[in-house]
């Protein structure tokens, strides 16, 4: 990773906790034996087994961890918190706290909200409302064009110079059709070295589309969203980005064929990067069977080929992370038909759990993939200081700790979220954050949000 000294300053940032905490027993990404972990003014003072508090410290406390797995804290360059706009949904403060449940000191919040990120005083608004929060930095990110109609380009040199320090631009929930516009943007970026994410699909391929285009979807007569809707945009964006430069994102990666794209790509040396989604790793469309809208979702879920490439892609590297999309819903807008059922699921509470059963429990990867996929690569993709940052003496104290045999059932009911429209209603999981960290400040401790 960069040197955090090569990164843009971020705006003022929630201040760091003066007290001493002490996390006791921990296992820094599952190796080694157990350790003691002193953070002090918001770093990382010492790590050692015999290391205490200090004799002096004031209002000093130890935490008990011992056995649980610490990372550094994750990041999540893809959530929806809905605020501005539809704060019955969700809003920073529940947003944040559903963040800190599942372990994330930094998410980065999608510009279609209403009014649209497309304005710096709307971006310093969300920024300055998550640092008030003081759960996690919520980072807005900048629409590529305003009001996301795909006409106009938004002025991303004044939102990345305004107090939220914008370093990422999206029309996701829309894509951005026009090759002529994108084009302009990857340039427009370049100079400013900020990162342009796609949500990809050709619109003229998903009219009326609700699910993915297979066998399942003719059997319950739904209208089907083929592969090449996908794909056709990774590619076209993926030959922008070598002829016109500017660091170039796939949102949600979810086709075989994507993978292929992506790694053809890095190949060349264009620099494209993709993030995949914690549900497009493990659920397919054959949970559409129930017709049940909280399997809505965009793009659609795919097939077991799919599952298999992505999960591929992200062993070996050509997928660079992990995003949750976390997209909360009214139960209004999800118990419908399921034509009419808005396309979204949450996610920021489940995704750890569903990485280590996935991947860990396994054998298929360790702590070190799990910290590089969900905190360190996603934190250099949009240049983010201070997170992503190995656990190490100086280090911020940015810290998530994981109980490794704390099973857990998910219910949509019991998450921070306002809205309830969770894909992994009744499923169980192996593991479950215990304890998160943001500068030294506890925000989660023992599954309880610090508010």
């Amino acid at each position: 990773m960069a040197d955090d000294k090569n990164y843009p300053a971020t705006g003022t940032l929630a201040p760091v906790s003066p007290q001493q905490t002490l996390l006791v027993g921990v296992l820094p990404y599952g190796e080694g034996e157990p350790t003691n972990v002193l953070v002090k003014d918001g770093v990382i003072a010492a790590i050692g087994p015999d290391v205490q508090l200090d004799d002096d410290a004031k209002n000093g406390q130890e935490i008990e961890l011992t056995g649980q797995v610490l990372l550094p804290g994750l990041v999540d360059i893809h959530v929806h918190l809905r605020e501005p706009g539809r704060e019955d949904t969700e809003t920073i403060a529940t947003g944040s706290a559903a963040a800190a449940v599942g372990g994330f000191t930094a998410v980065f919040t999608m510009a279609n909200t209403k009014p649209v990120m497309d304005d710096p005083s709307i971006a310093e608004s969300v920024w300055f409302k998550g640092q008030a929060t003081g759960l996690c930095d919520v980072h807005p990110i900048g629409s590529i064009s305003k009001d996301l109609d795909g006409k106009t380009l938004t002025e991303f040199g004044m939102m990345a110079r305004s107090e939220a320090k914008v370093r990422m631009f999206s029309d996701d929930g829309k894509c951005v059709n026009d090759p002529q516009l994108m084009r302009r943007a990857l340039e427009y970026a370049k100079g400013l070295d900020v990162m342009l994410a796609q949500h990809c699909e050709e619109e003229r391929l998903t009219d009326g589309a609700v699910a993915h285009e297979g066998a399942v979807a003719a059997r319950l007569g739904l209208r089907g969203w083929p592969r090449a809707a996908e794909e056709s945009i990774v590619v076209r964006d993926a030959l922008l980005a070598r002829d016109y430069g500017g660091r170039m994102h796939i949102c949600h990666a979810s086709t075989e064929g994507t993978v292929s794209l992506v790694k053809w790509a890095k190949n060349e040396g264009i620099p494209l990067t993709a993030e995949v989604t914690p549900h497009h790793l493990i659920l397919t469309d054959e949970r559409l069977e129930t017709y049940d809208g909280v399997n809505r979702v965009n793009p659609p879920l795919r097939e077991h080929r799919d599952i298999m490439a992505l999960r591929q892609g992200l062993l070996d590297g050509t997928i660079d992370c992990v995003a949750t999309d976390h997209a909360p819903h009214s139960s209004e807008e999800k118990c419908c038909e399921f034509d009419n059922a808005r396309p979204g699921m949450l996610g920021l509470e489940t995704s750890l759990a569903v990485i280590v059963d996935t991947f860990v429990k396994p054998g298929l990867a360790d702590w070190r993939f799990v910290a590089k996929v969900m905190s360190e690569r996603p934190a250099e993709l949009v240049r983010l200081p201070g997170h992503g940052r190995p656990i190490a003496v100086g280090e911020p104290a940015n810290l998530t700790a994981v109980d490794t045999n704390k099973q857990w059932t998910s219910y949509g009911k019991d998450t921070q979220s306002k809205a309830e429209n969770d894909p992994y209603e009744g499923m169980t999981f192996s593991s479950r954050v215990t304890t998160t960290l943001l500068r030294g400040r506890v925000t989660l401790h023992n599954g309880v949000v610090q508010k």
